[in-house]
């Protein structure tokens, strides 16, 4: 079984934290049946960027990081404190362990910059969210991050995205890295995409 870290940040998006867990969910059921998705935070119960509170599986403390194929991590509001959790060590060191590991890390929108925070994305490509409006963008590239304004890139193991609007997208590419182009254009199929 391929077990995927979804990490959950207090404030996360709760949209883009489902995605994984449908897709991979979907992929366990009606797919190759190989992917297991656990969820893991800093606390107990975390509020999602729009006042949903959630009770992860695990606790970060309570988790072996070698147990773990993929991590993936929705982006959220810094309103709602999400780069509280997300730029914290514990969260630094466990973005560092997979890349160390060149493990799959899938980010959503603004959880990019919790890569680039970590420095994985030095010299990288990458994106984040990219509304005129917005100067995270800048943010990213601060980091070192070679930015490419695009809906999705992918840099060798690492997938970072431009919005909320990706969030499909990245978790049907992470199938794809975890099982086959075949599989996840079946599992698209029968979850109607297609």
């Amino acid at each position: 079984m391929t077990k995927i870290l979804l990490l959950l940040a207090n404030g996360f998006e709760a949209v883009e934290a489902s995605v994984f867990t449908d897709v991979l969910g979907w992929n366990k059921w009606e797919g190759d049946g190989t992917t297991e998705v656990v969820s893991v935070g800093l606390h107990e119960q975390l509020q999602c960027t729009w006042n949903f509170n959630v009770s992860p599986e695990k606790l970060l403390h309570d988790i072996a990081l070698e147990d773990f194929d993929a991590l993936a991590i929705p982006g959220g509001f810094e309103e709602a404190g999400f780069y509280e959790d997300a730029f914290s060590e514990e969260f630094q060191q466990v973005i560092r362990h997979f890349d160390e590991h060149k493990k799959p890390i899938a980010t959503i929108c603004v959880a990019s910059l919790s890569l680039g925070h970590s420095g994985i994305l030095h010299n990288r490509k990458a994106t984040t969210y990219n509304h005129p409006t917005s100067k995270r963008l800048e943010q990213l590239q601060s980091y070192g991050a070679e930015i490419v304004n695009e809906r999705l890139v992918q840099t060798e193991h690492i997938i970072t995205s431009s919005n909320p609007g990706t969030a499909f997208e990245v978790a049907f590419r992470l199938l794809e890295m975890l099982t086959s182009i075949e599989n996840t254009e079946k599992v698209k199929d029968l979850m109607g995409f297609h």
